[in-house]
């Protein structure tokens, strides 16, 4: 299913009468019919808390400490970002790189797309990729022209990545050709790039739609799907993250594409990304993280991973040009 294919299919109905009838059902309606929406958000938060309570453990490891700063999309997405700072930015990147060869590369740099040549010119750091949120984020309140003009400049500038908004009031609205369509002209744009589609979990609130708009995402042509933008209450949590993760693996069950999870917004402590990384391993497995399909977006937890990692309090990644 795609956003462009047909809008309506027709599907016979019998109902013991001697006549048949033609029942329309949306391509979306089809694809939600093909998973379990029937979510309960108490149920929800109860497996997320007996699921970490029993498996957390295993994973808090030094191990699993340098596979986090690896799955890191270092982020700086302020109203006070210049070309200077984020220069520096991107310079402590490198300097941290150069510094700990021993150590895996974060995943991107990740900033608003008029800064995509500050950081691809400045960047040295062996795999690390540029990543630029687009598409009039993070409220995605423009013309589709606007997003898709914005997104092509960006990645003309170097960008390797796109991160973009889900419209959450016309998925609320129930308005999900538009929301799809828009998924998809903004996969057209990026071609080979991958597409992150921000759902906003703390505004969708509720684990079915959630999982919903997850769904839609993926069927649109999301290469990944990311919790928050981290401009609203509530960001990330484990419950969204339990709902997007089982809709990743039921989606690869049914189609036979693996779709990634970025999880971005709030995650502020170690512990708490010890936390998502187990409901992500549990839920898709290790392999699945080890292939970088896990993503954490932040602007404060690699500092403390690196601490953790190093066994001393430093602050290595920052627009200060020092640790």
């Amino acid at each position: 299913m795609t956003a462009q294919s047909t809008k309506y299919m027709a599907e016979q109905h019998h109902c013991g009468c001697e006549h048949g009838h033609n029942h329309e059902m949306s391509i979306y309606e089809q694809a939600f019919a093909k998973y379990d929406l029937e979510l309960d958000d108490e149920k929800v938060a109860q497996a997320v808390r007996q699921l970490v309570a029993n498996h957390r453990e295993k994973y808090n490891t030094p191990e699993v400490l340098r596979t986090l700063l690896s799955t890191i999309e270092l982020t700086t997405l302020t109203v006070t970002d210049s070309h200077e700072n984020v220069m520096r930015f991107t310079e402590s990147v490198n300097r941290w790189s150069d510094q700990h060869p021993d150590l895996p590369p974060l995943a991107t740099i990740c900033v608003y797309p008029n800064f995509a040549g500050t950081v691809s010119q400045n960047l040295q750091a062996d795999g690390v990729r540029v990543a630029c949120v687009s598409g009039g984020f993070p409220a995605s309140q423009t013309f589709i022209e606007v997003k898709t003009t914005e997104t092509a400049l960006a990645l003309k500038d170097g960008a390797d990545e796109i991160d973009m908004v889900l419209s959450v009031g016309a998925f609320q609205s129930g308005d999900y050709e538009t929301c799809a369509d828009e998924i998809e002209e903004m996969k057209a744009v990026c071609g080979e790039h991958p597409l992150k589609v921000i759902l906003e979990t703390g505004e969708l609130k509720a684990a079915s739609e959630i999982k919903k708009a997850s769904i839609l995402s993926m069927y649109a042509g999301a290469d990944y799907i990311k919790t928050s933008t981290g401009k609203v209450a509530v960001a990330a949590t484990p419950e969204a993250a339990l709902v997007m993760c089982t809709a990743i693996r039921e989606y690869r069950e049914l189609t036979g594409r693996t779709v990634g999870f970025k999880a971005a917004g709030g995650i502020k402590t170690v512990d708490e990304a010890v936390d998502f990384y187990t409901i992500v391993a549990e839920t898709l497995g290790e392999d699945y993280i080890k292939q970088g399909h896990f993503r954490i977006g932040t602007s404060r937890l690699a500092n403390l991973l690196a601490s953790a990692i190093v066994g001393e309090d430093i602050a290595p990644f920052n627009n200060k040009g020092n640790y």
